[in-house]
């Protein structure tokens, strides 16, 4: 049943995502940019944590729960470290997440082969 519940809450994430896309004028990094922004302000707002309990990664892997995951270290630091850990939380939580992308970016960069798109 867990595996029911991320995918439906997952691909849900991703259908409005799609339907951005398809109805409005928006561009990719301008939605993109969106779900991240909303996932900290529900993650800060203390809303999408039950979402994250309910349905597990599929609410913590779309760009939303890059959000989420940056307000809540951001708000854990501040705990901690008080008024330097807003500089520092968010960096922190989404650590691994960051160095992932750069490394299998790089990786990508290094075995594909660049060129225009025509």
């Amino acid at each position: 049943m867990e595996f029911v519940r991320a995918f439906v809450v997952g691909g849900a994430i991703c259908v409005v995502a799609q339907l951005l896309l398809d109805f409005t004028k928006m561009t990719p990094a301008r939605i993109l940019v969106s779900f991240v922004t909303l996932g900290v302000l529900l993650g800060a707002l203390g809303v999408y944590e039950p979402l994250v309990d309910y349905a597990g990664a599929g609410a913590t892997v779309p760009l939303t729960g890059f959000g989420y995951l940056m307000a809540k270290g951001t708000l854990e630091a501040v705990r901690e470290k008080g008024f330097l850990g807003v500089f520092s939380g968010g960096v922190t939580a989404g650590a691994a997440g960051i160095a992932a992308a750069v490394f299998f970016g790089y990786l990508a960069a290094l075995f594909s082969k660049s060129g225009d798109k025509s």
